[in-house]
């Protein structure tokens, strides 16, 4: 299948190397060309912008960082559209953008889908991310085959904007979640415990998660490379707020989570791993 490929970053490039693998042909374009430059010497084309890599495309993937940049690419490539055309955005934005996009699309005769994705970087590289969609069902059936390259768990959540509606609850979840890990190996540590088997002991049990399995290690070997950034995480939770804001409803543990993060990238951990979360927390931990 002839493919598009907007967005190649520490998530993308991954998926679409997946992608080429399976043997489709790609044409990919990011800002940056040089994070674009394993693909092409794997198989991929160069394009020099977004529109000459749309063109012709099949079905064109974006992912990109945030609401701002998606709808700049739906700009760029809109001349180049044509009726039948499939246009997948896996990055996580606003749901209203997404309906917004959706439409004018549609006027073009140009399907439109939102499907972000949970599962950090590991996830990408491995083919097992969790894939939440929105738009129509026609759309979604002519897209699954390959998103089952990318994703283990895919699931159509309904109109448009339903995706990145359930990617936002996912994100209030994982955020509370590695809190709740950093404190409970923080509290380990000082209580005299090695992490390490704290982290053998309940990670099988009531408390197991997949960031305290995952990032609990991480936390423990105070490794912060980045699976997924803190500044999209903050801006994720940035996003929940703007839609908790516009549903009329109060979530006090993303108001913390939306401080720790920003703590976090206080202290110089915007461009780390979200467990980097843990090194705020030592320090707000030691205020009295």
């Amino acid at each position: 299948m002839e493919i598009a490929w907007i967005g190649t970053g520490i998530m993308g490039a991954p998926m679409a190397r997946r992608l080429l693998k399976a043997g489709h042909h790609l044409r990919v374009f990011n800002r940056s060309p040089e994070k674009a430059r394993r693909l092409v010497d794997e198989g991929a084309l160069m394009a020099p912008d977004a529109a000459p890599a749309a063109e012709g495309a099949e079905i064109i993937f974006i992912m990109v960082p945030d609401t701002p940049d998606v709808e700049n690419v739906i700009r760029k490539i809109e001349p180049s559209l044509a009726r039948g055309q499939l246009v997948l955005d896996m990055s996580t934005i606003a749901p209203e953008a997404e309906r917004r996009i959706a439409e004018k699309l549609a006027a073009l005769g140009v399907d439109y889908l939102d499907a972000p994705v949970s599962g950090g970087e590991s996830g990408a590289i491995e083919g097992t991310l969790t894939i939440m969609v929105g738009g129509g069902e026609a759309p979604f059936n002519r897209a699954h085959p390959l998103l089952e390259v990318l994703g283990k768990r895919i699931t159509y959540m309904g109109a448009s904007g339903a995706g990145q509606t359930t990617k936002l609850a996912n994100q209030i979840a994982v955020a509370l979640t590695l809190e709740a890990s950093a404190e409970a190996l923080l509290f380990a540590r000082r209580g005299g415990l090695d992490p390490a088997k704290v982290l053998e002991a309940i990670g099988a049990g009531a408390a197991a998660s997949w960031q305290l399995n995952n990032l609990g290690p991480k936390i423990i070997a105070q490794d912060y490379r980045p699976g997924f950034f803190v500044k999209l995480i903050r801006k994720d939770l940035r996003l929940v707020t703007e839609a908790a804001n516009q549903n009329g409803i109060a979530l006090p543990g993303l108001a913390m989570m939306t401080s720790m993060f920003n703590a976090t990238a206080a202290l110089g951990h915007d461009l780390d791993g979200t467990q980097a979360l843990a090194e705020a927390l030592v320090k707000l931990a030691a205020l009295k």
